[in-house]
């Protein structure tokens, strides 16, 4: 879509994080004159990368692994490989240890279902239509749920299987290692795994998967980030970085403004300018649970007490369902559980860059009730030492992030939530307002584009790029 008038109409897009790149992008190929806004030092938002420990070490600050970014239908449309983005890509995307031994989540479907035993052939059936008609079901995903599909029969028979919980799901599944895996991918939403939806999750990242993998940039996240700036300023799209923006009226006057923020940010950002039925529906957007992160220096690998685990990128802790179902349903009501679920990537496996030589670096998190303040290393600590024994000899150095040093740092990680709100049925719906067009702000000009508007978290910029296609759309008319 181009307005072909690159000089006369212009724009600004507060927020550099991958949905205000990706909002900016369109509206500078577009032609529009473009300026981004960006509070910190670097552009990116969560996707960077940089030193948290000692001298030689990269460490990722937010966002770690990308299957959406891989997936995503409009970053894949995009010269990134030519501004210096190279993704690594191991074969096993996920282990999650147990007691009897790893499952191994492979790029592979086959190779998957084959770890499965008599659980293999459902788990080839569940996964196999997602993966054979995977870029139409992203057209279909990533985007307002409220919308006219272009793939009516094939998102219907994702739907049925979708919407249950997936302990309701697992309950067809025989084996603890299928129930597990199943249960640790769709804790990713960080829901109670009793909640209605939670499956979808699931299905959607064990696809990502064996479609595209969960792959990471070589360097760190923070080259994702560079490449679409690169790209950007390719276009002619100008940034000003260290430069908060506290109120829309600091702003140069532009045609349309998109705002990569979230809820409560924009409460204050246009502060005086919105109906009150609007900022109403804004202040009971609700959030999910915060995150607890914790990056490693280590002298060695992690030491798995399976080695097998040593083959994948990711790493889910937490053990079996049942204990999954307890620790994701402890921080809805304001705990941390003794044996927490723990994402865990171990980069330097794969991308030796990372660290000194012989040296790693590991990548953890656990879920918290929002805005916690309680210390959930110790649980952390000791869920990491099950599976990988003599793990805290090799600890160099550590770096703690709490809910409210995340939130310091980005003021979008509102409570630590990594995923700009609560992924509850009811609000996917309606995120952050019920309607059509829930990028459009009741301000003329201005659209919201965050990870609180449909598609929601995760680093895919579908957010931004279809806040800047409606933007762009209505300036035309």
């Amino acid at each position: 879509m181009s307005l072909s008038v690159r000089s006369t109409l212009s724009a600004n897009v507060v927020g550099s994080g991958p949905n205000g790149l990706a909002a900016a992008i369109v509206l500078a190929r577009a032609g529009l004159r473009v300026r981004l806004w960006e509070g910190q030092d670097a552009a990116g938002g969560a996707t960077r990368s940089g030193p948290l420990t000692l001298p030689g070490f990269v460490h990722d600050l937010g966002s770690a692994i990308h299957p959406l970014a891989i997936s995503s239908p409009f970053f894949r449309e995009l010269p990134l490989h030519a501004f210096g983005l190279r993704w690594i890509q191991p074969d096993v995307p996920l282990a999650h240890p147990l007691p009897g031994g790893a499952t191994l989540l492979h790029r592979s479907l086959d190779e998957t279902a084959d770890g499965l035993g008599e659980d293999g052939p459902l788990y080839r059936r569940l996964m196999a239509p997602l993966v054979e008609n995977w870029d139409d079901l992203m057209g279909e995903f990533l985007r307002p749920l409220l919308h006219l599909p272009a793939h009516p029969i094939l998102l219907a028979r994702f739907g049925i299987r979708a919407l249950p919980p997936v302990t309701l799901l697992a309950k067809l599944f025989r084996t603890e290692k299928a129930r597990a895996l199943l249960g640790g991918l769709a804790a990713h939403s960080t829901l109670p795994l009793t909640s209605p939806a939670t499956t979808a999750f699931g299905l959607m990242l064990g696809g990502a998967a064996h479609a595209r993998g969960w792959p990471f940039p070589q360097g760190g996240a923070g080259e994702l980030a560079a490449a679409l700036v690169g790209y950007f300023k390719f276009l002619g799209g100008e940034i000003t970085l260290g430069q908060p923006v506290q109120h829309l009226r600091e702003l140069p006057t532009a045609d349309i403004t998109l705002l990569d923020v979230g809820p409560p940010a924009l409460l204050k950002l246009a502060e005086g300018q919105l109906p009150e039925r609007y900022a109403a529906q804004l202040r009971r957007f609700q959030y999910g649970p915060g995150a607890f992160k914790v990056d490693y220096a280590l002298s060695g690998p992690l030491p798995w007490a399976d080695s097998q685990v040593a083959r994948a990128g990711t790493v889910h802790l937490g053990g079996d369902l049942a204990s999954l179902t307890r620790a994701e349903a402890a921080p809805a009501h304001g705990k941390v559980d003794q044996r927490p679920y723990v994402l865990l990537a171990q980069h330097t496996l794969f991308d030796p860059s990372r660290a000194p030589a012989g040296q790693h670096t590991v990548w953890a998190y656990t879920h918290v009730p929002n805005a916690s303040s309680q210390d959930a290393l110790p649980e952390l600590e000791a869920q990491i030492e099950r599976s990988a024994p003599g793990f805290s000899t090799l600890i160099l150095q550590c770096s703690v992030s709490t809910p409210a040093t995340l939130q310091a740092w980005n003021p979008n990680l509102v409570g630590g939530d990594v995923g700009g709100g609560a992924n509850s049925l009811g609000q996917l719906l309606s995120r952050p307002v019920l309607s059509a067009q829930p990028y459009r702000t009741p301000v003329k000009g201005v659209y919201l584009c965050s990870a609180s508007t449909p598609p929601g978290g995760g680093v895919h910029g579908m957010a931004g790029y279809w806040a800047a296609r409606l933007a762009l759309r209505e300036l035309r008319s």
